[in-house]
């Protein structure tokens, strides 16, 4: 019989370092548990990300795994997720989204993801645009509401499902209406060992001669070890040396709720039936090495398990793995492995069954041997090379099926139009936020919009003063009346009934509002537009010596700037330049590292403003270190804002607060790609480097199209703006901040357009 077992291993050798057939996915995020944790799921996981490895050594495998906060001690190499956080799901998604994997392998159980039926793994597949690939460890015949709607969702969200039982494709077609092209069916993978005889290995135990029947896994209430127990005299009286040796750590939950309980009265019970001496219980959680060193030892393996509707066994497959003869109750997973003649299958909750299924296997060498042998031949199929192999074919193919996004080429900005910040414009001033096309007069207004909105009219100028001009007064109304000089500071959020909600407003806002105004100052059509902005610029000077925020204080040299142009020696305008300009040189000095040129140690909004706060004012100040800087600066953030396909990509706000962290990439937000507009703009001008206007046009296709889901935020009717680009479509909503976005890079792209060569785009590869 060994002959016979070593033929079939040998034959499986040809398959056990086989290559890809295509070799389109290079990283991959498996997300599941993981070793040291005890649970069959971490066990499983473990083994998916090892065999990867070793079938597919050039593949990066990232390993996310749920904690449970029990205190388990993690390997360096693997990711964690809080399993009770919700923003945790949340941080991974965009982790993983950001690490360059292609797609994500689930290995998903309801009991190990936190939330009402474990739904907080949605905040990660929907906050991902990846394809998923899941592998469902249980599918259930009769699920709760809660956990249908999870997992409603759960299948809505993957690409293709992994089942490793044939009643698991039934149950998802039949009751979740699932398409048989979405599911396959790959049954668990075991180990790579050659067949050992169960006398040979014995040795290793001190057992020598004795015949050994065995069940390993987690103990607890559900495996039906108490009806073996109970099988047992009936064994024993024929085969006095028989040994049961029961393998496994009690289940977690069980310890938790009531200690070794189970345990105890299960060895009651052999002790009461006489058969103590004959039943062995190895409590410990043993290494697999350990573990299948053990199960060699086997004559026989028995799963006497209880639940019928079990869809996967981990311990079964392993058993069947190492070539050993197997009685069974019929649960699903067994009823299937173990078809034509490959095991012994019993009733369930029947000691007298389990007995003679397994008397006649001891009594009968001849047909033991042959049972082995079928059963190692059927676990050469299940081997984890070929499992993954399988699995990494359906990745591929779905991430071969997803669209290609292409890259802007036209060159042709859209035409200024003012009709949807009309839209949002009343007589007091722009309101905040939309609900899709629907101003939100529940939200009120701010300051920030309304300085940005002046910003706009003054930019447009020419042909549109009979929209702008009316406009503009608008927003210097609402500017004026945010002024509070008992504070010296302006107001910024307004309620819809024109009460203030604050005596002052944010830094950054106190800023923004000293570029408006500065802007208005010089570029104003209106000449009495721009002798108040003046008046009103000098009056708030002062709030800038006591600025500490670094956008608030490029904010209010931005304005400087502009009011230099419009009056060279003004002192108030000077000061404040160069305070801005020493205080990003101090902060690049501080945060500064080799991976990152950054004034800050986080990332946040508007990031291009710092960089381009620079350049204007050196160039204004004749300053070349802050121009050098600033280009420095602007090359960062610029390469950090690309996607693989080398399109613009925003900083993500998922990326906020996070020290020295590779950005994340949603949401997009589409004042980003102004700023950067505006900031390529200002590099153009200190140097005459066309690489400047490709990163502009970068940018503005954004805004078109040309970002990672390829959808336009741009609305072409009436010159709206959805207000950001999220993991799986657009951001319905309208507001203000993504409108006047849209339309000042639509000015500050219809300025460039001078300076635009005539040598066609570059395309991605």
């Amino acid at each position: 019989m060994l002959t016979q077992v070593r033929s079939i291993f040998q034959a499986a050798g040809a398959d056990r370092s086989g290559g890809r057939s295509r070799g389109a996915i290079e990283h991959i995020a498996v997300v599941g548990n993981a070793l040291p944790r005890r649970c069959g799921l971490a066990t499983f996981t473990s083994h998916v990300v090892d065999a990867l490895r070793e079938r597919f050594p050039q593949m990066i495998v990232d390993h996310y795994a749920m904690d449970d906060g029990s205190g388990v001690a993690y390997p360096d190499d693997i990711r964690t997720i809080d399993a009770g956080d919700p923003a945790a799901y949340r941080l991974a998604a965009g982790l993983i989204e950001a690490s360059g994997a292609q797609a994500i392998w689930l290995q998903h159980e309801f009991g190990i993801f936190g939330g009402s039926a474990g739904e907080h793994v949605m905040r990660l597949l929907e906050r991902s645009t990846l394809p998923v690939i899941a592998n469902l460890h249980t599918v259930l015949e009769n699920p709760s509401a809660a956990e249908r709607h999870v997992f409603d969702r759960l299948l809505a969200r993957c690409t293709h499902l992994i089942v490793m039982a044939e009643r698991g494709k039934t149950i998802l077609q039949q009751i979740y209406g699932v398409a048989a092209e979405r599911i396959s069916v790959i049954p668990h993978g075991v180990p790579d060992r050659a067949y050992v005889e169960p006398e040979r290995a014995k040795r290793r135990f001190g057992l020598a001669g004795r015949k050994v029947v065995m069940t390993f896994g987690l103990l607890a209430p559900d495996k039906g070890i108490g009806f073996m127990i109970d099988a047992m005299p009936a064994i024993v009286e024929r085969h006095p040396d028989v040994l049961y040796v029961v393998i496994g750590a009690t289940h977690p939950n069980l310890i938790r709720e009531q200690g070794e309980a189970l345990r105890e009265s299960l060895m009651a019970r052999a002790a009461e039936l006489g058969v103590a001496s004959n039943v062995r219980f190895i409590g410990n959680f043993l290494e697999q090495e350990e573990l299948l060193d053990w199960l060699e030892a086997a004559d026989v393996y028995v799963t006497p398990y209880l639940n019928m509707a079990q869809i996967t066994s981990g311990t079964l497959s392993y058993a069947i793995g190492l070539g050993k003869p197997v009685v069974s109750t019929p649960y699903l997973h067994a009823a299937e492995l173990l078809a034509d003649d490959h095991g012994v299958l019993v009733p369930p909750r029947d000691a007298r069954a389990l007995a003679g299924a397994v008397l006649d296997l001891l009594d009968d060498d001849d047909a033991r041997d042959a049972l082995a042998y079928r059963a190692y031949g059927l676990g050469r199929d299940l081997l984890w090379p070929r499992a993954v192999a399988r699995a990494i074919g359906l990745v591929e193919d779905a991430n071969t099926a997803r669209p290609y996004v292409g890259r802007f080429t036209s060159r042709r900005p859209l035409r200024p139009s003012l009709e949807a910040v009309k839209r949002m414009t009343d007589g007091t001033g722009m309101l905040q936020h939309g609900v899709h096309s629907v101003p939100d007069r529940n939200h009120g207004y701010c300051i920030d919009d309304n300085a940005r909105a002046l910003i706009l009219m003054c930019r447009l100028g020419g042909g549109m003063e009979a929209t702008t001009g009316p406009l503009a007064s608008t927003y210097a109304a609402f500017i004026h009346h945010a002024w509070n000089p008992e504070r010296g500071r302006f107001r910024n959020f307004m309620n819809y009934d024109r009460s203030w909600c604050e005596t002052e407003g944010s830094e950054d806002s106190n800023g923004r509002t000293l570029w408006a105004l500065g802007c208005a100052a010089a570029h104003a059509s209106d000449a009495g537009i721009r002798g108040w902005a003046a008046e009103m610029f000098d009056r708030a000077a002062p709030l800038a010596n006591a600025l500490i925020s670094p956008r608030a204080s490029a904010f209010a040299a931005l304005g400087a700037v502009h009011r230099l142009e419009e009056q060279s020696d003004h002192p108030a305008a000077g000061a404040m330049l160069e305070q801005s300009v020493d205080m990003l040189k101090r902060l690049l000095v501080a945060s500064r590292r080799p991976d990152w040129a950054w004034f800050e140690t986080v990332l946040a909004y508007d990031n291009a403003r710092l960089p381009e706060a620079l350049l204007r004012a050196g160039r204004l100040l004749g300053d070349g270190e802050a121009c050098v800087i600033g280009l420095e600066t602007l090359q960062w953030i610029a390469d950090i804002q690309t996607n693989p396909a080398g399109a613009f990509r925003p900083v993500g706000t998922d990326s906020f607060k996070r020290p020295y962290a590779a950005p994340l990439p949603f949401d997009q937000q589409p004042l980003e790609a102004q700023a950067m507009i505006d900031a390529c703009s200002a590099a153009m001008a200190v140097c005459d480097d066309p690489t400047w206007l490709d990163q502009a046009w970068r940018a503005y296709g954004w805004f078109l199209g040309d970002n990672d889901l390829g959808l336009p935020l741009a609305e072409g009717t009436d010159g709206g703006c959805h207000d950001g680009l999220m993991p799986h479509g657009v951001n319905r909503n309208q507001g203000a901040e993504s409108i006047l976005a849209l339309q000042l890079a639509n000015a500050s792209m219809r300025s460039l357009g001078e300076k635009r060569d005539n040598r066609p785009a570059r395309t991605a590869a």
